[in-house]
């Protein structure tokens, strides 16, 4: 496949996913929890769980992760990359201090994921390094652009591939968040931009459902 068919794959990916978005968040009764509460703070659920595909990652430490996998407690997956200027930086920002201020128990049922979108650049010992600024706690991941489309589109949160011949290039990526739950299955999102007091005081509910 070449740079441009890559491309125009992408965009049908994201103009898809971004469709399929907006359907999904209108529906009141089939497919969404119906949680106003839960809403108010941007965080929408799935009424059934959407299983996680099996692919593999790679973490900050170099370890094998595989996606379907990832069970036990709430994860939290920001699709991102460490040369972001804004949006990345100022995510993980918000959810160091929601992490920090959540009661302990509520704190250990949460993990967050920061899956880089831009593997040209972004190692393993990138991501560590990065990750170190906000919160050592926070777990990388990076894989193959081809692994990580298919990821994005499994998991709904788009981004646009970059063209990384440019110089100091920049990735186009969703702010949203998605929820993995305890059963490892896609279990909603979290719609950025994000309201830190509001998500505070309804995530500890939502971290104590199986």
């Amino acid at each position: 496949m070449t740079r441009i068919e890559k491309i125009a794959a992408a965009c049908i990916v994201v103009a898809a996913l971004g469709v399929g978005w907006m359907i999904e968040t209108k529906l009141s009764g089939s497919d969404l929890d119906g949680s106003a509460e839960l809403l108010e703070a941007g965080i929408v659920l799935l009424q059934q769980g959407r299983p996680m595909p099996r692919l593999s990652m790679t973490n900050q430490d170099g370890q094998a992760v595989i996606m379907n996998e990832l069970k036990g407690g709430w994860s939290l997956l920001f699709f991102g990359y460490t040369f972001c200027p804004d949006i990345c930086p100022t995510t993980l920002a918000q959810l160091r201090e929601i992490q920090r201020k959540l009661a302990p128990a509520d704190a250990k049922r949460l993990q967050v994921y920061f899956v880089s979108v831009d593997p040209h650049r972004d190692t393993a010992a990138q991501l560590k390094s990065y990750l170190g600024y906000f919160d050592k706690a926070f777990k990388g991941l990076t894989a193959p652009e081809a692994v990580l489309l298919e990821f994005s589109t499994a998991t709904g949160i788009p981004y646009l591939p970059p063209d990384t011949s440019q110089p100091n290039y920049t990735v186009q990526h969703s702010g949203n968040l998605a929820l993995v739950g305890p059963d490892g299955q896609l279990r909603g999102f979290i719609r950025a931009p994000f309201d830190t007091a509001m998500l505070l005081r309804r995530l500890p509910g939502l971290l104590e459902r199986d």
